[in-house]
């Protein structure tokens, strides 16, 4: 799967080598990556305007994946897949309401991240 090159997929988790690993798989796709291990890190650094999406961990130090899908700004209004390696029934329909295109748990299946990946790109 390659993607255009004016869209890219911005990978928060904290950690780093699940992170590494995402963006490798990412890359090896064709796909444009950045990484972030927090979102007080991605919300400094990252650049609004390009097609994107947002590939999500739930459990980060300071502001939860939960938390920042709460109360983030119409401006960073992306698609998100939110991750977690702790899942339970609440938490999952708390992101649904909230609107993440999907719930998925680690360990991730390749496939289904870059399915909804796809689709993310698609609705960006």
């Amino acid at each position: 799967m390659v993607q255009r090159a004016d869209s890219i997929v911005y990978v928060i988790d904290d950690d780093a080598a699940v992170r590494d690993a995402l963006m490798v798989l990412l890359e090896c796709c064709g796909m444009t990556v950045e990484g972030y291990g927090s979102i007080a890190e991605f919300t400094r650094e990252h650049s609004p305007g390009r097609k994107a999406c947002i590939v999500l961990d739930n459990h980060l130090p300071g502001v939860s994946g939960l938390d920042y899908l709460a109360s983030r700004s119409s401006d960073c209004d992306l698609p998100v897949i939110m991750i977690t390696g702790r899942a339970d029934a609440l938490t999952r329909a708390r992101a649904e309401r909230m609107g993440v295109l999907a719930f998925l748990e680690k360990p991730l299946s390749d496939d289904a991240l870059l399915a909804n990946i796809r689709v993310a790109l698609g609705q960006a």
